[in-house]
């Protein structure tokens, strides 16, 4: 079958390696409307704290950084501004999903992942899988560059070829018993053993919901953003996690009905 925007080789190196650097899938211009948008989303709809909670932390930071490290998200952008919802359906990205995943892709989510300067938050090495469990591996992780990323600022860092391996056990619970969220034993699973990819501002790092990745502190004077859209093949099934239940937009192709399926209710 005839790839819809992505080459032989672009295909070949993301099934190899488990992800993919997309490069200026939006405009300078396109950036700057989504760029504002986002600003605007960030002072009136997300929020800042110290982020994800574990053990890890301790490895990944001094005390004084533990302390000062902060973290502002947001899930769902597409939901509050038209500059994000055209983001998601951007067709040069979802044909670039649809090369990967097959026909049919629905968007499962967009998240908000900013660091702020110089103790923004770094990530514990993790599948995304333990945040959205998924019945198989037709799922597909966008992040959407808004700044110029590097090692510096914490650039997304992925364990290469890790996707290849399934589904990994992460540590959910502190020793005494408490949530935590879900990341990989620090002493199976280095950053230092990862490939760091750096990425322009309007490029697109597109990953595998298998694969392995983290990243290190912002230790720069300027805010890191991205965002995170997840997608999926539609029939595949998931088990537990972030939006589950809830059906996202068909962002190519169609969503195929099974037998004895209902169509969505209209009540909450």
């Amino acid at each position: 079958m005839k790839n819809y925007v992505l080459s032989d080789d672009e295909v070949t190196f993301f099934n190899e390696h488990g992800y993919l650097r997309l490069e200026a899938v939006f405009s300078p211009a396109e950036v700057d409307v989504m760029a504002e948008e986002l600003d605007w989303q960030i002072d009136n709809w997300a929020g800042t704290g110290p982020g994800w909670r574990g053990e890890w932390r301790k490895v990944y930071m001094d005390d004084d950084t533990e302390r000062r490290s902060k973290l502002t998200a947001l899930h769902d952008l597409h939901r509050y501004s038209t500059a994000w919802c055209d983001a998601v359906t951007n067709k040069r990205l979802a044909g670039s999903i649809a090369d990967l995943l097959g026909e049919n892709v629905e968007l499962h989510h967009t998240t908000l992942h900013a660091k702020p300067p110089e103790t923004g938050h770094p990530f514990p090495m993790h599948q995304d899988w333990a945040f959205y469990r998924h019945e198989d591996g037709r799922y597909i992780d966008c992040l959407v560059h808004l700044d110029d990323t590097s090692d510096e600022n914490g650039c997304i860092r992925f364990l290469d070829g890790s996707h290849k391996g399934g589904v990994r056990k992460h540590i959910t619970r502190f020793p005494d018993g408490s949530y935590c969220e879900p990341h990989l034993p620090t002493d199976q699973y280095s950053l230092d053993d990862t490939v760091p990819v750096p990425a322009k501002r309007g490029d697109v790092v597109i990953f595998h919901l298998h694969m392995i990745h983290g990243s290190r502190i912002n230790q720069t004077d300027r805010v890191r953003r991205l965002v995170r859209m997840g997608y999926r093949d539609p029939e595949n099934v998931q088990l537990g996690g972030q939006s589950k239940i809830r059906p996202g937009l068909m962002v190519w192709g169609r969503r195929p009905r099974t037998e004895g399926q209902m169509p969505f209710s209209t009540e909450i």
